[in-house]
């Protein structure tokens, strides 16, 4: 078991900066802005002798008693009960302050092994600059600078110290990761919490609560899955905060890394065109995907078909998707959405063989041929499978240039069918199988000439003036010579 190394302190002091440092990734969102950070973070550790996992909080004001500062206290009070130790972080250049007095209150009472980081201490004397932060009461501090990496081993290596050496359990490639996305407030940190039963993440009745992507190790029926918290995604006319655009870039970012993607909408607004830009960029990502339609439980009959209808018009594209129509905040229909969530995985990384997919398509081809397109009619020979994750099939013959596109969708909705990939896109590459003679130059004595060397035919009309001009001519009153007729 991998000893929990928290990292917990006041607004804008480095604490992102050293979580990015500890786990030699660039996971957490830094910038100068205090309360960047909101959720837990969890990563792997990989500055250090042995192994463990590092945990970055958003800034802890402890006296917060409600709004979005309180509950991220709660958040960062949930961690330090779950932590082995905790790496308590101040600023050198602004020193001690009444807010990090109060959190060394917090923690001495928290029982956990904690060590006082004295960050961007880089260029100052260190003698002076933790001489203040004794008078916090919780051991030696260490002068560090997370930015610049100086005294950081040092300080690990005196947290992780007292932990045997852990081995490394599980392999990474067998977790399911699965994205959850959509537009703010549509209820995303509300159903991780709803899966994992407990406040994992913050769920906030205020567009723009999560800001980061955070990662979640969540285990269902003895699977393990990594559940994917993104930030919501807005038209782009109206993301004008810094902040914004780089959450933007996590969830892209977040939506590539996963195996399966769960959009989630609004069942009490109207279905917009920003969520069918979503999804069609989850589409051209070439992720599974299942659809879950959130807030089901608060309409009646009549509005529940008008949105069934709006569904099927604005994301007709996702025909090849399973919709689920949940509530969140009370739990309902999740069980179906995560039996989607593995079947579509399961038709992303299906191996399809040669021959069941060239049979498939000389069946296909023999009830319905491909459209004539001038004087060719494309040849579709055989096909074998060419990428997974999404399904890539690869149809090689003679002129496949000139498909359709409306017999490209045909081919895979056959495919789709008889291979019953529900839940994940499927792309169709043509390749045309190319002639071997076609740039052999023939000999030179059968080359024929070009047009340009060869002399212009005599035409008919020609040709019978000039046997009249060239024939020997009779003489006057001479009879003409009688054929002989042989006996």
């Amino acid at each position: 078991m991998k000893p929990g190394i928290v990292i917990v302190g006041r607004p804008n002091v480095g604490k992102s900066t050293l979580f990015n440092r500890l786990t030699r990734t660039r996971d957490a969102l830094v910038a100068d802005i205090p309360g960047l950070t909101r959720d837990r973070h969890y990563g792997h550790g990989k500055l250090g002798s042995k192994p463990y996992l590092v945990v970055d909080t958003g800034g802890f004001e402890p006296l917060a008693k409600d709004g979005i500062m309180h509950e991220m206290a709660r958040q960062t009070e949930q961690a330090i009960a779950e932590a082995d130790a905790v790496i308590f972080v101040v600023d050198a250049r602004t020193g001690i302050t009444a807010l990090d007095k109060e959190i060394a209150s917090k923690l001495r009472k928290a029982a956990r092994p904690v060590y006082v980081a004295v960050n961007k201490a880089e260029g100052m004397n260190q003698g002076i600059v933790i001489a203040d932060f004794h008078e916090l009461g919780l051991g030696q501090p260490l002068a560090i600078s997370a930015a610049h990496g100086e005294g950081v081993r040092d300080l690990i290596e005196l947290a992780l110290d007292a932990y045997p050496e852990a081995q490394e359990s599980g392999n990474e490639n067998d977790v399911l990761k699965v994205a959850i996305v959509g537009r703010p407030n549509v209820g995303k940190s509300t159903m991780i919490n709803a899966l994992l039963g407990e406040e994992r993440v913050i769920a906030f009745d205020q567009p723009g609560t999560t800001r980061d992507a955070i990662y979640v190790d969540f285990e269902r029926s003895g699977k393990h899955y990594t559940l994917i918290d993104t930030a919501g995604l807005r038209r782009k006319g109206k993301v004008f905060e810094t902040i914004e655009k780089f959450s933007v870039i996590k969830t892209l970012q977040s939506i590539e890394d996963a195996h399966v993607v769960i959009l989630v909408l609004d069942a009490q607004q109207d279905i917009s065109d920003q969520d069918a830009h979503i999804a069609g960029f989850v589409v051209e990502s070439g992720r599974a995907l299942v659809v879950a339609v959130n807030k089901w439980d608060g309409l009646d009959s009549y509005v529940r078909d008008q949105l069934k209808g709006d569904l099927e018009a604005k994301l007709k594209f996702l025909d090849f998707a399973n919709f689920h129509y949940v509530s969140a905040l009370r739990g309902q229909g999740l069980a179906h959405v995560f039996r989607s969530v593995d079947a579509a995985y399961k038709a992303a990384t299906v191996d399809l063989s040669t021959p069941q997919l060239t049979r498939a398509l000389i069946d296909a081809v023999a009830r319905q041929s491909p459209p004539r397109s001038g004087i060719f009619r494309p040849k579709l020979r055989y096909a074998h499978q060419g990428g997974r994750n999404p399904p890539v099939i690869v149809i090689h013959g003679n002129a496949l240039d000139k498909v359709a596109d409306s017999y490209r969708r045909y081919l895979e909705h056959v495919f789709r069918e008889v291979f019953k990939l529900q839940g994940t896109p499927l792309r169709i590459q043509f390749n045309v199988t190319q002639n071997p003679f076609a740039d052999r130059k023939p000999p030179e004595q059968n080359r024929r000439k070009p047009k340009s060397e060869e002399k212009p035919k005599p035409k008919a009309a020609a040709l019978v003036k000039l046997k009249l001009e060239t024939a020997p001519k009779a003489k006057p009153g001479a009879r003409p010579k009688a054929k002989s007729i042989p006996a």
